[in-house]
């Protein structure tokens, strides 16, 4: 079975505040759109072997919020490297998880997750669109079959779930 990367970006989330980024907390909105999404994913069997977030609050509650509809059995480990930090820090991040790893779900933001989906993938085996990745947004990516792997143009694009067009 070969290995898929799933890239979450987290859910919309409340830029009004008055709080630092880190700590900015996901909308009514945001939590809706992510149950829709976590419902999608439970009716399509697609339950990740590996959860893994960023720590900013935004993408660790979008991490629990899927944890908790589709993967209550397994932890979420977090990552610093996983918020403001590049793709190669994110390849690094990938590169140390556990062999036996099949799906892993890496929950983050942008601009970093489209960063990554354009190296893996390549730019022009992606949909030509103004928004790549808008909040609540699943990718799934067929990947090499090491976590070790991971050159430019190393996956091909299974699927891009828009959580938005879920729950209207």
């Amino acid at each position: 079975m070969s290995r898929e990367l799933w890239l979450l970006r987290h859910g919309k989330s409340d830029r009004d505040l008055a709080v630092d980024d880190f700590d900015r907390p996901l909308k009514k909105r945001g939590k809706h759109d992510l149950l829709c999404l976590a419902k999608w994913m439970s009716n399509n069997n697609l339950i990740p072997d590996y959860i893994l977030s960023s720590p900013a609050n935004r993408a660790f509650s979008t991490a629990n919020i899927i944890h908790g509809e589709v993967a209550n059995s397994l932890l979420i480990a977090i990552d610093k490297r996983l918020y403001q930090e590049g793709v190669e820090r994110i390849k690094g991040v990938l590169a140390e998880c556990p062999m036996q790893v099949k799906k892993l779900l890496l929950v983050g933001h942008n601009p970093e997750l489209e960063h990554v989906l354009i190296n893996f993938v390549g730019a022009g085996n992606l949909p030509d669109t103004n928004k790549l990745l808008p909040t609540s947004t699943l990718v799934r990516l067929k990947m090499p079959e090491d976590w070790f792997s991971l050159e430019s143009g190393c996956a091909s694009l299974i699927s891009i779930t828009y959580a938005k067009l879920l729950s209207e």
